[in-house]
C-alpha cells in the first residue's frame, strides 16, 4: 500500500511561500495517514522450534516460580480462577493461563474523537505513537530543562500536525510546575484539547485512572466508553516477576471499562533479567502473559496489548543502552511469540540513549525501528521525541522522527505495482539518450513516487553553505517552530470544552497540592 499524498507544511510553503502559504495551510484540514497496513513479510530470526522452547520455559516459570500480584482483590480473583496462591505469590497452571490469554481479541478498533483518525490495532495493522514520560525537554533553543505544561501542549500540537503519527500519547513530557496530585488532569485535558487523535491514559493511581475515564466520557459520551476503546494505557510489570498494587489498580479500572492496556514488563536486561537475550525473553514473556491473563479475569474478551520494554544495560556502569543489536533481536523474538498467541503487541521504535539529536541517535533509532517494523509490531510507541533513555523529549528529535516515520510508513506498506505498465510505456516513449522529466508518467507521479524528506539536506555543499550551513538538529528545531506557528486547534464542541473545564475545577478543589 502506498502512503497517501498529503499536503504538508513543506508542500504549502514551496507552492505558496511565506504568509500566503501559511494562510493556505491554515485553511486546509490537517490530514493523517490511515492505519498502517504492513504489506511486507515479517522476519523470523529463529526457527519455530526455538520459539516453542521459549514458550514452554515461560509457562514453566509461571507454574514453578510464579509471579507476585501485590493486591488483595487480584489474589482473590486468582484463587477463584483456580490458580495456586501462596500469600501474594501466584503460580498459574499453563492450561488456565492459555485459556485466559486466548480470550483477547487479535485486533481491536481504537476510536478517536475525530472518526477520521480512528485506527485499528493488531494483525497486519500498525500505528506510530509519540514518546511518554520525559521529565526534561530539549527546547527550541537547544537547552535542556524541566518540561512545562506549555511544552506538553506543544508536543500534543506537533503530534496532531504530524501525518504519520496515529496518536498523541499523553505524558509526552511532565508538566513539572503543576502539583503531582493534579497533574494528570492537565495532561489528559491537553491531549484531548490540542489533538483529535487517540490518546493514552494515566496509570499512577486508581483515582487518576478513574479521572481519565471520566474525562473520556465527557468527550466521547459515557455510554460509548463503556464498550468502545478510546484510549490505551500502559502497565509495567516490575521485573523480575512482580505486578505491584499501583499497576493492578489502574489495570482494574481500564480493563473493566474495555480499554486496552499495554501489559509490558520494564526490563533492564542484565540487571532485572539474566545477562542473556533469550533468557530475558523467556522471563519477560512469562511476566507479560501473567498480566494479559489477569485482564481476562477482570473482563473476559477485553482488548489488550502484549508488550515489552527491553533494553540492555552497560555491564560496566549499569546504564541502560538504546539501539543495541540484542534489543533488536529480542524484539524479533517477542514478535514471534505474539503471533503464536494471536495477540496485538507493542514495542518501541525510536528509543535511544543519545543526549542529542545526532548521529548516535540516528544509528540507534534505525536499528530499533527496522526491528519494530520487521517483527510485525502493532503499537510502535516512543516513535517521536525520545532522547537520553527517555529522560528527555527533544523538539528537534520530535520533528525529525515524524518526518522519518513517513518513510517508514511507505517502507512497511510494501512496493506498489499499480503504475508498472505506465512506467514501461514511458520507457518506450523516451527511448535511448532521452530523459523522463517531461513524460506524462512523471507528471502524474512526481510528488508521490519517492519519499522526499525536507529536513535531510541533499543540496550541493555550496548551496548548503549559502543557506547557513545548518546541521540536522538545527533544521529540526526550525521545523518544530514553524509547525507550532501554523497550528490551528481542532475545536471541541463548546459544551464538551466547558464540561472538561468544570470537571477539572471540581477535582482540583478536592485534590491536595502535594503527595502524602
Amino acid at each position: 500500500m502506498e502512503a497517501p499524498t498529503i499536503e504538508t507544511a513543506e508542500h504549502t510553503h514551496r507552492r505558496g511561500g511565506g504568509r500566503v502559504g501559511r494562510r493556505a495551510m491554515r485553511a486546509a484540514p490537517i490530514a493523517s495517514f490511515p492505519t498502517l497496513v504492513r504489506n511486507i513479510p515479517v522476519y523470523e530470526i529463529v526457527p519455530d522450534e526455538a520459539v516453542e522452547l521459549i514458550h514452554q520455559e515461560s509457562l514453566a516459570i509461571l507454574e514453578e516460580v510464579g509471579c507476585e500480584f501485590r493486591d488483595d482483590e487480584a489474589i482473590s480473583l486468582w484463587k477463584a480462577a483456580g490458580a495456586d496462591v501462596s500469600e501474594t505469590r501466584v503460580r498459574i497452571d499453563r492450561a488456565l493461563l492459555m485459556e485466559l490469554v486466548s480470550k483477547v481479541p487479535p485486533e481491536f478498533t481504537l476510536h478517536a474523537r475525530n472518526p477520521e483518525r480512528t485506527v485499528k490495532v493488531g494483525g497486519q495493522n500498525s500505528i506510530f505513537v509519540p514518546m511518554y514520560g520525559a521529565p526534561y525537554i530539549r527546547d527550541l533553543d537547544n537547552n535542556r530543562r524541566y518540561g512545562t505544561l506549555e511544552d506538553l501542549q506543544n508536543f500534543h500540537k506537533l503530534a496532531y500536525m504530524s501525518p504519520a503519527l496515529h496518536s498523541s500519547s499523553s505524558i509526552v513530557c511532565e508538566p513539572m510546575e503543576i502539583p503531582v496530585p493534579k497533574r494528570h488532569l492537565h495532561i489528559v485535558h491537553s491531549a484531548l484539547k490540542h489533538s483529535d487523535k487517540p490518546f493514552m491514559g494515566i496509570v499512577t493511581s486508581k483515582e487518576r485512572a478513574e479521572d481519565t475515564m471520566a474525562m473520556a466520557g465527557i468527550v466521547f459520551g459515557e455510554d460509548f466508553v463503556k464498550d468502545n476503546s478510546v484510549l490505551v494505557s500502559v502497565t509495567n510489570c516490575n521485573s523480575p516477576l512482580v505486578w505491584d498494587a499501583t499497576m493492578l489498580d489502574a489495570m482494574k479500572v481500564y480493563a473493566r471499562h474495555n480499554q486496552p492496556l499495554i501489559l509490558a514488563p520494564f526490563a533492564l536486561c542484565g540487571a532485572s533479567t539474566s545477562a542473556s537475550a533469550v533468557g530475558a525473553v523467556a522471563q519477560v514473556n512469562a511476566e507479560a502473559l501473567a498480566g494479559v491473563a489477569f485482564t481476562q479475569l477482570l473482563r473476559p474478551g477485553s482488548p489488550q496489548l502484549y508488550g515489552q520494554f527491553m533494553v540492555t544495560v552497560d555491564m560496566k556502569t549499569g546504564a541502560p543502552m538504546g539501539g543495541t543489536p540484542e534489543a533488536a533481536q529480542m524484539m524479533y523474538l517477542m514478535g514471534a511469540l505474539a503471533r503464536k498467541y494471536r495477540l496485538p503487541w507493542r514495542t518501541s521504535g525510536f528509543h535511544v540513549g543519545s543526549k542529542l539529536n545526532d548521529a548516535q541517535a540516528g544509528y540507534e533509532a534505525n536499528m530499533l525501528m527496522h526491528a519494530a517494523i520487521l517483527s510485525g509490531a502493532n503499537y510502535i510507541w516512543h516513535a517521536a521525541g525520545w532522547l537520553e533513555a527517555g529522560l528527555t523529549c527533544g523538539y528537534s528529535k520530535f520533528a525529525t522522527d515524524c518526518e522519518q516515520l513517513v518513510g517508514w510508513y511507505k517502507y512497511a506498506g510494501g512496493l506498489p505495482f499499480d503504475d508498472f505498465k505506465e512506467a514501461l510505456v514511458a520507457i518506450r516513449e523516451v527511448g535511448p539518450q532521452g530523459h523522463f522529466l517531461g513524460t506524462q508518467h512523471t507528471l502524474d507521479h512526481f510528488e508521490s513516487a519517492f519519499f522526499m524528506p525536507t529536513l535531510m539536506d541533499f543540496n550541493s555543499y555550496e548551496q548548503w553553505n549559502a543557506e547557513g550551513a545548518k546541521d540536522h538538529d538545527t533544521r529540526g528545531r526550525e521545523k518544530a517552530r514553524n509547525m507550532l506557528a501554523d497550528y490551528q486547534e481542532p475545536k471541541l464542541e463548546d459544551s464538551v470544552a466547558e464540561g472538561l473545564k468544570d470537571f477539572i475545577a471540581r477535582r482540583e478543589e478536592k485534590l491536595p497540592e502535594t503527595v502524602n
